[in-house]
């Protein structure tokens, strides 16, 4: 293996070895204490440290760097007391995330390192993310994320990597190639052998890089990270090296050639590295045995303190508050002084003086920019607030969330259009497993809004139409707004800004241009979680939200049913104890909700009604919703579909009872 010092002084050198040392034996306990039953799972970086350790050395410690599983190196070069690790191997209080997540699956913000999710391929444009914010903030950081080279396979890769291309950003993607995915080996992952050769397709800069020689990597990203302070842009380095232990312990090794682990054993990165120290004589065999002996009384140490912590205790408050940050939203009152708009352009107003007001806030999405949306939405907006904070995005749910959640971890809020709601499909996972799960795992804020243009009625098919909200509803740490008009929008998705937690901000398209109202012209917020009762009366309660709502309002204004018509708002934190309140005042009750009926949010409502008021109910809890079938397109088929053409059956039934 040859080295080279490249102007590296002497204790640097021997620094670095020290670096690579302690990993090495940490794993070594690590993987006697798993034989012993002490600890419950572990994923071997053995054989690759001097990637993790090299990489992490030449960044500076306020610059962000995402690592994987086998990364173990990042984290002691980072220092992170050992006794923190242990606790959280351990799932202990004083661990990085209460006992709620296990392994390297954690993040924090004293070191600067952002754990992954199993999930591996959103780390990447979370990585995005944290740059984007540093381009923002001009600070010539540079960000650094791990993948393996099976990670390289899942479209969370590709996205990633074109934006970063697409938006010149200083992120160094580091590939650690190590020939196997689990027992996968990498030509049935990918036809060309070198991970870099992926990178002319982004006219993306690439290297190949020895993984097992900790100068050659340490050198490498010196020269780089120095130019890439100055000229700004992504770089894709691969790293050949090889993992001495199965992808974690229980899978072994026996897939893998007995002549191919020989072979890798002697290019073991410690070893090598020491012998060359040796050679050089800036180490001795007595100074080796110093440092492991002191390297290893450490490790015993922090164990004994991870070990003598007690079981990790908790209450179900404490759970429940720890999902959602608190918000401290200042609740301006609505002003006297209104003008008549449309629904569409009640939103319009209130994304604009929601970017007046936050200087850092940055909207992304699909064509939002000079075109101003496909509904016209952002229209202007790039006059005012200029490319910057207002980005056109490549077609890729996924990695513009991912990239969201990486602002919010850099301290930049952001809003994300998705086109139509029923895209968020294609970003589906970094929303359930990203954003919902951050604050509960590790104290970390999502401070996203995804809006999403949503609904039929609009004769739009089954791709254009869907009202998704119930996939989002069942989401710990997800928050759901569905206004009904322009007053309520406006109000509600200032809120949604300036709330800390992610917020899924629903906006039916359907009456975006043909509902008017008289909206104040201040910026405003309305309090999640208070629904609005639109009409009182005293015979039946009906609940609903969105186009429902003035599905409902229509047949009640052409009866003479004496109604409560109650406006949800928001679906999480949802108002429930107004409606209990109303159904305990009428004792009839009926649910309309536009999506279909199983599984919809009437269900959930429906259930808490019956536990909470049953005997108070004079008949049946009713629900009205629409077919269980995809969306159809013809005008004709979707009347059939929508529940609007059966609410006032299901209603009369409801007071015949």
């Amino acid at each position: 293996m040859n080295y080279k010092r490249e102007g590296i002084s002497d204790a640097q050198l021997v620094e670095l070895y020290r670096l690579l040392l302690k990993p090495r034996l940490i794993e070594e306990k690590m993987l006697l204490l798993l034989r012993q039953g002490k600890i419950s799972k572990w994923f071997s970086g053995i054989g690759q440290e001097a990637i993790a350790v090299g990489v992490t050395s030449a960044l500076n410690d306020d610059e962000y760097i995402l690592p994987m599983h086998r990364n173990l190196g990042v984290f002691t070069t980072r220092k992170i007391p050992l006794k923190k690790l242990f606790a959280q191997w351990q799932g202990k209080l004083s661990g990085f995330t209460k006992g709620r997540d296990r392994s390297f699956h954690f993040g924090t913000q004293e070191y600067h390192i952002i754990g992954m999710i199993s999930h591996l391929g959103p780390q990447l444009g979370v990585a995005d993310g944290i740059a984007l914010g540093n381009l923002l903030k001009n600070n010539k950081k540079i960000t650094a994320v791990f993948s393996g080279e099976g990670g390289t396979s899942e479209g969370d890769f590709h996205e990633a990597l074109n934006i970063a291309s697409v938006w010149n950003l200083p992120v160094l993607f580091c590939v650690e190639n190590n020939g196997y995915g689990l027992s996968t080996p990498s030509i049935e992952q990918f036809k060309n052998p070198d991970v870099a050769d992926k990178g002319i397709g982004y006219g993306m800069e690439s290297h190949i890089v020895d993984g097992n020689n900790v100068l050659e990597v340490y050198n490498l990203m010196n020269d780089l990270i120095s130019d890439l302070r100055e000229n700004p842009r992504p770089i894709l380095l691969e790293f050949k090296t090889f993992r001495m232990r199965g992808h974690e312990e229980a899978s072994g090794t026996k897939y893998v050639p007995k002549e191919l682990q020989e072979e890798w054993a002697k290019k073991d990165p410690i070893d090598n590295y020491f012998n060359f120290l040796l050679k050089e004589n800036l180490i001795s065999e007595e100074t080796n045995e110093a440092f492991k002996s002191e390297i290893k009384k450490e490790i015993d140490d922090h164990l004994k303190i991870a070990f003598d912590e007690s079981v990790v205790e908790s209450t179900i408050e404490k759970e429940l508050n720890d999902v959602y940050k608190e918000s401290e939203i200042e609740y301006i009152k609505p002003s006297d002084k209104k003008k008549n708009l449309r629904l569409i352009d009640a939103i319009s107003q209130g994304l604009k003086q929601g970017m007046q007001k936050h200087e850092d806030l940055v909207i992304m999405g699909q064509d939002i920019a000079e075109y101003g949306g496909v509904f016209k939405i952002t229209e202007g907006f790039v006059e005012e607030f200029g490319k910057e904070r207002v980005r056109n995005t490549p077609i890729c749910e996924s990695g513009i969330i991912e990239t969201a959640y990486g602002l919010s971890i850099n301290g930049i809020k952001s809003v994300v259009e998705l086109q139509f709601s029923d895209f968020v499909s294609s970003g589906f996972n970094p929303v359930v497993n990203l954003l919902a799960k951050s604050f509960y795992r590790w104290g970390q804020t999502a401070n996203i809004v995804l809006r999403m243009p949503c609904g039929a009625d609009v004769g739009a098919g089954p791709f254009h139409s869907q009202t998704n909200e119930a996939w989002f509803t069942k989401v710990p740490g997800l928050k759901v707004v569905y206004p009904a008009f322009p007053q309520d929008a406006k109000g509600l998705l200032a809120s949604a800004i300036e709330d800390p937690n992610p917020v899924l901000f629903f906006e039916h398209k359907a009456l975006y241009r043909s509902l008017r109202q008289d909206v104040s012209e201040n910026y405003f917020a309305l309090p999640f979680g208070k629904a609005a009762l639109i009409k009182e009366g005293n015979e039946v309660t009906v609940v609903s939200y969105g186009l429902g709502v003035h599905w409902a309002l229509d047949e009640l204004n052409k009866s003479t049913v004496n109604a409560d018509l109650i406006d949800l708002r928001t679906l999480y934190p949802l108002d429930i104890e107004t409606i209990i309140t109303s159904v305990k005042k009428t004792g009839r009750v009926i649910i309309l909700q536009e999506d279909s009926l199983f599984g919809g949010v009437s269900s959930d409502i429906a259930a808490t009604i019956s536990e909470q008021c049953f005997s108070y109910l004079d008949a049946p809890v009713k629900r009205c919703a629409s077919l269980e079938t995809p969306i159809p397109f013809a005008k004709n088929l979707e009347d059939i579909y929508l529940a609007k053409n059966r609410f006032s059956e299901t209603l009369e039934e409801l007071l015949l009872y």
